[in-house]
């Protein structure tokens, strides 16, 4: 289970995170800051990735396009990493029954 962390999420969450999610990448890992969303999809669509994002535009690309890619879609208004963090650990088990089914495309934490 590799993550793309968006934009709009701290380029340290996937070092943080790396014993959970190992490979995963942020948008800046790839050269790919202020890139237009459905440039981000393709790119992690191509590289077996699921988006993470706070962005509703995420939301929409996964209910109108569907999967692949999965969208972890965060609801967490403004906060730290340290609860973006927090919520993936917490929800891991959620993420990975998420991630095996084939028929989901969007999960809203």
């Amino acid at each position: 289970m590799k993550l793309l962390f968006d934009e709009n999420l701290s380029p340290k969450l996937p070092n943080r995170l790396s014993d959970l999610f190992p490979n995963s990448l942020h948008v800046r890992d790839v050269g790919m800051e202020a890139t237009p969303d459905p440039i981000v999809w393709d790119y992690a669509k191509d590289n077996d990735l699921m988006i993470v994002s706070k962005d509703a535009d995420m939301h929409d690309l996964s209910l109108v396009w569907g999967n692949p890619p999965k969208v972890i879609w965060l609801r967490l208004g403004n906060c730290s990493t340290l609860q973006v963090e927090n919520l993936l650990r917490q929800e891991f088990f959620i993420i990975k029954l998420f991630y095996a089914d084939k028929n989901l495309s969007l999960l809203a934490l």
